[in-house]
């Protein structure tokens, strides 16, 4: 089965639960903290590791997603996000309460098939079905350089204006693209970056050139 498959269905599961339970937020917080926590290269070496006894894997992620580190990078998911409909309140003690221990049994779940990887896959989709759910329109800005509070906030406002819907916005950052940003708003990009004009006139030129040569001028 392929990856993407693979966690669209766990996302799936998660869903249901949450819907059953009322905790649409606190996973979608919750989600997002552990894929942070648990994502990067060298702790994946670890939990993935089949060499390493599976008992010291599973303590070792439940040391990683402490109640304290999920609630340290989930204060600052919860003040980028202007849709949630719970309050920090709410959303603080349903990780503290049933989530952070369902959360605790889906990871444990992830580190035996050794699919830990798949959290964050397993977090965006999740967070495309909650945001179907309430009607909402999900966008990825990417920029050269991180954007401010303000600059975040006049991209949202302008995709939502364009959209005529509320978006969630998440935001990324990629120096590759010299300046400017892109936005992706479903499977639209909207491309305002220096590489992508400087793509686009090249292409204009390779295209100029060829029907030159073909007219044999």
């Amino acid at each position: 089965m392929a990856r993407s498959s693979t966690a669209r269905r766990y996302a799936e599961a998660v869903f249901d639960i949450a819907r059953r339970d009322g905790t649409e937020d606190a996973w979608l917080v919750a989600l997002e903290a552990a894929a942070h926590v648990l994502g990067p290269a060298e702790v994946l070496r670890i939990v993935e590791n089949p060499a390493i006894p599976l008992s010291q894997r599973r303590r070792a992620v439940r040391t990683a997603l402490s109640a304290e580190s999920v609630a340290s990078v989930a204060s600052g998911l919860l003040a980028g996000r202007r849709t949630l409909g719970s309050t920090a309140e709410v959303i603080g003690e349903a990780i503290a309460g049933p989530v952070g221990g369902q959360l605790d049994n889906l990871v444990g779940l992830l580190v035996e098939r050794r699919r830990v990887s798949l959290l964050a896959a397993i977090a965006r989709d999740y967070g495309q079905l909650v945001d179907r759910e309430r009607g909402l329109v999900a966008a990825i800005v990417t920029s050269a350089a991180p954007l401010t509070a303000d600059e975040t906030a006049a991209v949202q406002a302008r995709v939502e204006a364009m959209t005529g819907k509320a978006v969630t916005l998440r935001t990324d950052v990629d120096p590759a693209l010299i300046g400017g940003l892109t936005v992706r708003v479903g499977d639209r990009l909207l491309d305002a970056s220096i590489r992508g004009r400087l793509e686009r006139l090249r292409s204009q030129l390779l295209a100029g050139s060829r029907q030159a040569h073909s007219s044999g001028v």
